[in-house]
């Protein structure tokens, strides 16, 4: 079921299938910011990555003594929410641990979405409850897709990031064809805060930062005057990712955790990146997407 908010600025649309936000409006001139979903392409908007972000190694991972099976970025994405929460201004959404979800990740759990609109743009809230009677361990990730071009007369190749600090800084390697880090680094900026875009930066996969002093990205063209900036405050790592075959969007993911090295075989708590929750304990976190 999708629920739509708005205020004076902003349209939104959440649905509870994965949690997803699935458009972003800025209702001045009705431009759409989100990725619309288009199959050909990517089927998704802006799905959420939990209990793992990436992939681990063959898709499979131990806990608690156990082997288990979980595909790429985890079971949230494809998983009925329930709304539990909404007026005005924001909505909530909330997956609970099942018998069902037990069988592929060995803890209980709550994860709740929370979507608040602000005043030129949007509040995304992650919230985790530890409801088991031992300490859990999890990954969690937004993955969101913004149109670029924004317009049918600009091609991809005019638009950049923007950083809100100089930066010196390298990219986590990925090994490409398996979608694993190596554990290598590789230089990518130096004292510089813009991006330039162009497919040929995504061919070995999404960039994968660890190291960022700025908290804030935005996307910019070089062919309009609009601005869309994420405030990525408290994550430790994030990634730009499209399709190095070329896709008419972005991704701008902020993470907690990240994909495997390709020579890991720890148990989960022992993964590089991990969160730990005590019993009862809540983890919570946070980014905001403005529109200018």
């Amino acid at each position: 079921m999708k629920f739509i908010l708005e205020n004076g600025n902003i349209k939104i649309s959440a649905s509870t299938f994965g949690g997803e936000l699935n458009s972003l409006i800025s209702k001045k001139d009705n431009t759409e910011y989100l990725w619309n979903g288009d199959e050909k392409y990517w089927k998704y908007h802006s799905p959420i990555l939990f209990p793992i972000v990436g992939k681990v190694l063959n898709n499979k991972y131990r806990a608690e003594g156990n082997e288990y099976e979980l595909p790429q970025h985890g079971l949230a994405r494809t998983r009925e929410f329930t709304m539990i929460e909404k007026d005005d201004s924001h909505i909530v959404f909330e997956l609970l641990w099942s018998e069902d979800t037990l069988k592929i990740y060995p803890y209980k759990f709550s994860l709740r979405l929370t979507y608040e609109l602000l005043e030129n743009g949007i509040k995304v809230g992650y919230t985790v409850k530890n409801l088991d009677d031992k300490e859990i361990y999890f990954s969690i990730g937004g993955h969101p897709a913004f149109m670029c071009p924004l317009f049918k007369d600009e091609k991809f190749e005019d638009y950049y990031f923007e950083f809100n600090k100089k930066e010196n800084t390298s990219i986590m390697e990925l090994d490409t064809d398996k979608g694993y880090f190596t554990g290598k680094t590789k230089k990518f900026l130096n004292n510089s805060n813009i991006i330039n875009l162009n497919l040929e930066l995504f061919k070995y996969d999404a960039l994968v930062f660890s190291n960022l002093t700025s908290n804030l990205i935005t996307l910019k063209s070089n062919k309009n005057n609009k601005e869309l900036t994420m405030d990525f405050t408290g994550f430790p790592y994030l990634a730009l990712w499209t399709k190095p075959t070329g896709a008419p969007f972005i991704c701008i993911e902020p993470w907690y955790g990240h994909a495997d090295y390709d020579n890991f075989n720890g148990e989960l708590k022992d993964k590089p990146g991990i969160e730990k929750l005590a019993i009862n304990e809540e983890f919570n976190a946070e980014y905001k997407l403005f529109i200018n």
